[in-house]
């Protein structure tokens, strides 16, 4: 079975659902046979119950019996408390016996027949003994001789007997259902048992054939990436060059690109003060004589003046981007020097530097405490918050005062999360990511920028080991999560 083979997943899974199928139903069987031997259980302490009460019930109908043919053959009051005792129980025994025969039926049928032969034995008790209260011993005797008391407890013994026997009959019942329960449960638990030990064992067995080919897949890619540390190394030099290489570039390019624009606009200047004597010349009532003149005289004041502003603010355009990529590639190349930065007094001058802006606009700027202290670089910081504060300074919404406001997020793995939120113009959502590009903006441009500023600060924000990300609502306002680690990794500060 390979590694990759959809074999060992299907064994393992049929071990694992053989083992959990078993193990259901062993838990399904052992509740039933548990609700089995409860009921066999209730059931044999019902029967036993039931035998209780009605040898109790049999036991007072002899002993007010025993009572009565004492009074009757010797004549003593001291007999009749046991026979009076024995009375009194009788009623009691008999409700009790009701009670645990209720509910089926034929059995209390039985039940109303042992009530009405005792009935008919008390009242042959209570006519004997009554006689002889009134000196009528031999009436009384007479009863006793003709077995009519005799037939009556006769007949009581009977009856309480067969309903003693279909008890006994019902306990023996039950008592097998325990012992056939118990059985049953045993082999059924040795069977579950033995059916979990086998896909235990063929779980085992396919868990170390995998091992076994996961050490030796594990020991051949030992072997393939030997050196591959090394290879990244030199791939990662090799990319530190190539970027070295592209910023130096376009330092170089940069620079080397001011030299002619910086001639276009010394140029200029001299097309400026050459139109300034040109202009003069306009006023001189000879040039009307000309055939061009009116041509001559549009072409200075209008074409002229409109083609050189044309071409200052082309240059100067060009002049601001060729400064934003030497500044870029400047950064690129600068190394970054950790120190402790504590970022509650670090936003606290960050907001001071536009504080006069912020209260001209009527806008209100919050920090939220606590700050965290961090170790990283204090100017790439500055750059970034800088930035950010300065954006949501400038951007602000016509129609309502700024509210500005810098907080910390609770963040995992070590990292501090600063928000930027304002309430300014935000950003259309399908110019959520081109505001990141360089020399790209979003929105009305009626206010100066190149359109390098968000993409140095993410360029920065990533140096710094960090993230950017964020969200705005176009006519709401914007927010920015920068995620920044409380230490600068060591290898951001190297070349």
């Amino acid at each position: 079975m390979s590694l990759n083979s959809p074999g060992l997943l299907r064994a393992t899974y049929a071990f694992a659902a053989a083992a959990l199928l078993t193990l259901i139903v062993l838990v399904a069987v052992s509740f039933w046979l548990l609700q089995k031997t409860t009921n066999s259980t209730e059931e044999v302490l019902r029967a036993r119950e039931q035998r209780t009460v009605l040898a109790r019930l049999l036991s007072t109908v002899q002993d007010a019996e025993t009572g009565q043919r004492g009074y009757l053959i010797t004549g003593e009051e001291r007999y009749l408390a046991p026979y009076r005792d024995a009375i009194k129980e009788v009623a009691p025994r008999l409700d009790d016996v009701r009670e645990k025969f209720l509910g089926d039926s034929e059995a209390e049928a039985n039940v109303r027949k042992i009530a009405d032969a005792i009935a008919d034995k008390l009242k042959e008790l209570a006519l004997t003994v009554e006689l002889k209260q009134e000196s009528k011993s031999d009436e009384a005797m007479a009863i006793v001789r003709s077995d009519r008391g005799k037939a009556d407890m006769d007949l009581i013994r009977r009856l309480v007997s067969s309903q003693g026997d279909a008890v006994e009959g019902h306990l023996t019942d039950s008592i097998r259902d325990q012992e056939s329960n118990a059985v049953l449960a045993r082999w059924f638990t040795v069977g579950a048992g033995v059916v979990i030990l086998l896909a235990a064992i063929g779980a085992a067995a396919t868990i170390l054939r995998y091992t076994r080919e996961l050490l030796g897949a594990r020991s051949e890619m030992e072997f393939l990436n030997t050196g591959l540390e090394t290879r990244v190394k030199e791939r990662t030099a090799d990319l530190q060059r190539a970027n070295d290489e592209i910023q130096r570039f376009a330092y170089i390019v940069s620079h080397d690109l001011r030299a002619p624009l910086v001639n276009v606009m010394g140029y200029t200047a001299e097309l400026e003060a050459g139109l300034g004597t040109l202009t003069a010349l306009c006023d001189d009532p000879k040039l009307d004589e000309l055939a061009s003149g009116v041509a001559a005289r549009a072409a200075i004041r209008e074409d002229l003046p409109e083609s050189i502003g044309f071409i200052r603010t082309s240059t100067q355009k060009m002049d601001g981007l060729i400064k934003a990529i030497l500044k870029l590639s400047r950064e690129g190349q600068r190394v970054l020097r950790p120190e402790a930065v504590d970022l509650q007094e670090f936003f606290e001058s960050a907001v001071a530097a536009v504080q006069h802006r912020v209260s001209e606009a009527g806008g209100e700027v919050e920090i939220v405490r606590p700050m965290p202290t961090i170790e990283s670089d204090r100017l790439a910081l500055e750059q970034v918050f800088g930035n950010l504060i300065d954006n949501a300074v400038k951007y602000t919404a016509s129609d309502r005062k700024l509210r500005l406001s810098i907080r910390q997020r609770p963040s995992q793995w070590g990292a501090v999360l600063i928000e930027i939120e304002d309430n300014g113009r935000g950003i259309a959502a399908e110019d959520g990511e081109r505001v990141f590009d360089l020399f790209r903006r979003a929105g009305v441009q009626d206010k100066q920028g190149e359109g390098i500023g968000l993409a140095h600060v993410r360029t920065l924000v990533r140096r710094l080991g960090g993230e950017i990300i964020m969200n705005s609502e176009l006519g709401k306002g914007t927010t920015f999560r920068v995620m920044l680690p409380r230490k600068l990794p060591e290898k951001r500060n190297e070349r």
